[in-house]
């Protein structure tokens, strides 16, 4: 069932290394009305990584069964959710981004109305030169991430804007905010 309203539901995507949050971050900083979604992730609450909400599986199961999450995924060994209260928000004319995982595109897709997805790109010298510097992996962790930066998205997506963040990240935000323009938004 797709949400109704007027909300943007931006959905950036990328590969490890790409600066997804730090894109979010900035475009925040510069648009401080749009809305970062927080993700339920089963991780440490101590773990390096972006700002989430920290669970341990049991409570991130209950949470699923009990209808909880707007989404909810697996990747590299971790179970990720998008908290229900998104969608109300959505509901209420918000425009809202969200670090999704490719998996999950055609659901977003098909559960939300207004779906853009923001594909980051950058070359994969700079992305491991990026995963080196973040510390989080040892080189043959890395060696993966990078083998699976080429993946395409799934096909049936309706929006969808490439946009490569190897450069200054105020670039990156820029090409962003002017595809955000009302004009651009049936591109």
């Amino acid at each position: 069932m797709s949400t109704t309203g007027s909300g943007r539901f931006l959905a950036v995507v990328g590969p490890s290394g790409v600066g997804k949050d730090s894109v979010m971050a900035a475009l925040v900083t510069v648009k401080p009305e749009i809305g970062i979604v927080r993700r339920v992730i089963t991780r440490g609450s101590g773990e390096i990584g972006e700002e989430s909400i920290s669970v341990d599986g049991a409570t991130f199961e209950t949470m699923a069964n009990e209808g909880r999450f707007l989404l909810h995924w697996e990747a590299h060994g971790l179970r990720y959710g998008i908290p229900i209260q998104a969608r109300h928000e959505l509901q209420a004319g918000q425009t809202l981004l969200v670090n999704l995982s490719r998996s999950v595109l055609l659901e977003a897709q098909a559960r939300v109305a207004h779906l853009t997805v923001i594909k980051l790109t950058a070359p994969s010298g700079v992305l491991a030169e990026r995963l080196v510097q973040r510390g989080r992996e040892n080189a043959a962790a890395i060696e993966k991430r990078l083998a699976r930066a080429e993946r395409a998205l799934p096909d049936g997506l309706q929006h969808v804007w490439e946009v490569s963040n190897a450069g200054a990240l105020s670039n990156t935000v820029q090409t962003i905010l002017d595809l955000l323009q009302p004009e651009s938004a049936l591109r």
